[in-house]
Parts: structure tokens; sequence; C-alpha cells
């Protein structure tokens, strides 16, 4: 087994395998950990773990007993000679060095879309509110029912998420207000907040659960089912989901914050679903999703025949390909519930936006139902001023000032905004500079109003923007947004080195 260790072939075997459980394990573990998923195990990891301590020893082995090259012309002694100390030092730690970033390469490229696509369009934070609201929105209602696909139920146009509604004072009786206001969806999961089921519930009691629509998650409070949870498992999640919201039915049970189609397309979930819906638990089957994967969930969703309903994040100018995918899904009868609506907080950092900024949430809404695909779109209320702000929304047709409200959302942005998941731009710079990360966290500094966050995370980094000032620039024009990636840089270092 020595002799087996200290061979260059062996090594490099080991360091493979460790690449790939550093993807499937630890990376798989953190992958499913940022999905939300419970109950991850543990084994693999502790695989990995344990094979790049082998790896590591059998590197420092094969190092330790590395041969000298013979003599050119000299005699060939049946045993060479060590080499020098200095050359095994040397070699050992490049193997050593290379083996450990490829395995750190693999762990993190599992992740990495998590960082680049999904967080920082989770990030961003919308106005939620409008600091001049005007009279004519008190009282707002629900003025627009729709189809939910083909499923036969009719749902407001805008429904109510339950992420943040216990931050109201009144929890209960700000959803009772919804509710009379003709909100007819309620968008629920576990592992939202687990106050959230008992509010539902107090709020329900007592009306007709044939005039709502209720939707929650294959979640327990600990989070998301993995992909092969018992069929059981997935059964007693939508059990203690009934029993929590005193109900005796759910409309749609979704596959929640899906990134793969193995999840959801595992036969475990999908026998427990029959199940339920043959025991009147479940009417529909759904998936959500907002993830670095969500145009392959959703096309396999629709070629599966198996839902009805999907929620997807979707805004003015969202998602390559998420226009043809709606259409798409909606034409086989798919009901699709939009999420994410508001785009990202720019317009809070632009001046020149001021004007228009008080209409920008009812222009996000009514472009999203501007959609005939769409059938609803849900979001988070809790704000005693959301009901007569977003409500106003309702029915409304998409006007040409929202257009133009949106237009010159996307105008203000152009040349300044980099979409995280683009990386066009990145090949060409000769320093290796985090261009993305750094116009990241210029926005949060600009447009955030998070100045000390923006600039912590900036020195964090471990090549700055000064490197821009004296560059050739090879990076212009790689930018397919039209961003003027020196010009950016430099400016995003004056405004976030430390003083």
């Amino acid at each position: 087994m020595t002799e087996l260790l200290r061979n260059g072939r062996t090594v490099l075997v080991l360091w493979a395998l460790t690449m790939i459980l550093g993807y499937y394990g630890l990376g798989g573990f953190l992958a499913e950990t940022v999905e939300g998923i419970g109950g991850i195990p543990v084994w693999p990891t502790a695989l990995f773990l344990a094979l790049l301590f082998v790896s590591l020893c059998a590197s420092v082995m094969w190092a330790r007993r590395l041969k000298a090259k013979p003599e050119p012309g000299g005699s060939q002694p049946d045993a060479p000679p060590l080499a020098s100390g200095r050359r095994r030092f040397l070699t050992g730690t490049a193997a050593v060095t290379g083996g450990v970033l490829g395995a750190a390469g693999a762990t993190i490229g599992r992740v990495s879309p998590w960082a680049t696509v999904t967080a920082p369009a989770l990030r961003q934070r919308v106005a939620l509110t409008d600091p001049n609201p005007r009279d004519d929105w008190m009282g707002a209602r629900v003025r627009s029912y729709r189809p939910l696909g083909d499923t036969g139920l009719m749902v407001s146009d805008i429904a109510t998420g339950s992420t943040r509604i216990q931050h109201n004072a009144d929890p209960v009786g700000y959803l009772k207000g919804l509710l009379d206001r003709g909100v007819n969806y309620i968008d629920a999961s576990p592992d939202y907040a687990p106050e959230s089921e008992g509010i539902i519930a107090e709020a329900i009691a007592g009306r007709p659960r044939d005039r709502l629509v209720i939707a929650s998650k294959f979640c327990t409070r600990e989070g998301h089912l993995r992909q092969g949870s018992r069929v059981a498992e997935y059964v007693a999640a939508i059990d203690g989901t009934l029993r929590r919201m005193g109900t005796d039915y759910i409309d749609v049970a979704h596959i929640h914050s899906c990134d793969t189609t193995q999840r959801l397309m595992d036969e475990n979930v999908h026998e427990a679903f029959d199940r339920l819906e043959q025991a009147g638990k479940v009417r529909y089957l759904g998936v959500s999703t907002h993830t670095p994967n969500l145009e392959e969930v959703a096309e396999t969703a629709i070629d599966s025949g198996r839902f009805k309903v999907m929620m997807l994040a979707y805004h003015h100018g969202a998602w390559p390909k998420q226009m043809d995918i709606i259409d798409r899904a909606a034409a086989r009868g798919i009901g699709i519930v939009a999420m994410k609506t508001l785009k990202g907080a720019k317009h809070r950092g632009l001046a020149e936006f001021r004007p228009e900024a008080d209409s920008y949430a009812q222009a996000a809404f009514k472009w999203v139902l501007a959609n005939p695909s769409v059938s609803n779109l849900v979001v988070s209320f809790y704000d005693n001023q959301h009901p007569d702000e977003y409500l106003f929304a309702s029915g409304k047709t998409l006007e040409q000032s929202d257009v133009a409200v949106l237009t010159k959302y996307d105008q203000l942005i152009a040349g300044t905004h980099c979409f995280q998941h683009c990386g066009d731009c990145l090949g060409a710079c000769p320093s290796s500079l985090a261009i993305n990360d750094i116009l990241r966290y210029r926005m949060y500094f600009e447009d955030y109003g998070d100045e000390k966050q923006a600039m912590q995370l900036y020195a964090k980094l471990d090549q700055q923007a000064d490197a821009c000032i004296d560059c050739a620039a090879p990076c212009l024009g790689s930018c397919p947004q039209g961003v003027k990636i020196q010009e950016r840089l430099i400016g995003a270092h004056e405004k976030l080195r430390w003083a």
C-alpha cells in the first residue's frame, strides 16, 4: 500500500477523485443548503474530507520518495539517488497546492451560480412603500380575477404572500382586511415564517373555503424536503401544513425553490402527490423556482405534463427566454404565478427618477399583468399602506405613462448596471479583476445607501480597481450592455477605498 501511494499516477487519480467529490459532496451539500433543503446527509462531505486528507498524505509521501533523474550518458544504477530536498519540497508543494485549488474550484463551481445569478437578484432591495401616498389610492381593492391555467380556479390578479405578514402589528386583522378587499389567493410555506400558518388559520376561519385559493409547499419548518425523501415524509409535510392552517385541503402544493430536474421529477414526491390528491388533501401540483437553473427546471416541468401551476421570478426585463417559457406554459394550461415582480431598487439612488418614483411599483405590477399568460402575481403585504398602494394597480391597463416609467428606469441603468450572471468581460481583464463584484459593491454604495457594507466588501478583495488607472483597457467593448468598464471601475475605487 505504501509503495502504491508513492506512485505519481496514484496521487493524480486520488486528486481527481477528490475534485469529483468536492463537486458532488461538499459542493452538493452547500448547494442544497443554499436552496433551503433540510435533512441533507453529511456522509458525502465526510467522504470528501477523508479523501482530501488521503490525497494530501499521498502527495507528501510521493514527493519525499522522488528520485533524481539519471545523468545523461552516465551509469544506470538500479536505484537512482533521491532528488534534492529543495526539488522534493517544491514538487510536493506544487502537487498539494494544485490539488487543493482543483478541489476548491470544483466545490465552488457547484455553488457559484447561486452567488453570481440568484443572490444578487434576491439581495436587491425594493421600494416597498411610497413616501407620498395619494388620496385616490385609499380603499383600493381587487378589480380583476383571472383563470389559474385550466384548473377552473379564478384568482385575484394581485395575491398575498406570507413571508412578512407577521411584521404587522395586527397580522390576523391585516390579512382579514386583505381578504375583505378581494384578495383570494394566499401563498404560504412552513419555512417562510413558522407563525404565518397560524395567522392564516385565524384569518380564514369562518370564511367559505371554496372562495379561497391557498398554495403551500412540500416543506417542513426546517426547510424543503430534499430529493429522495420518503413518500411518507412528503405526505407528513402536507398533513402538518393542513393541521396548522386549520383546513382540510390546499389548492396547490409546490415543489419549492427547485433548482434541479432531479428534485422536480423525484418519483417519491410525485407518488406522494398522487396519494394526497386521491385523499382530497391537495388539488394541484406546482413548482416554484427563481434559481440559477430556472430555465431547465421550467422547461422540464412543462414537458412532463404533471404540473398545473408554476410560480416563476418575472419582472420587466428579467431572465432570458422568460417570455417564451411563460407563453408555452400557458398554452399547455399551466397557471403562471409571478413573483419577484419589483425589480431592484436602482431608482432609489437616481435623482432623475424622483418625479416618477411614486408610480414605479404600480407600473411594475401592471407590466407583469399586461401579459395575458400570467394568472396573477404574489407580493409580500405587511405595511398598512400596502393594501392601498398595491391593490390600486389591480385591473388597471398598462398605460403609456407606465411604460415611460419603466423605460426611463432601464435607460437610467443602461451603461451602469452590471448583470451579474453575464461575465462576458471577465476574460478581457489582464489583472483578473472581479469586475462584476466591484460594480455590484458600487451599486450598494450609490443606490442602496449601504456605504459601509460596500466598502467592507471591497476591502476584502485581493485585487482592487486601482489597477485600472494605468491599464490599456482591453475590456472596453466587451460588455454587451455597454458599460464603460474602466471608467466605472476607477469611479468605484474612488468611492469604495478606505480613506
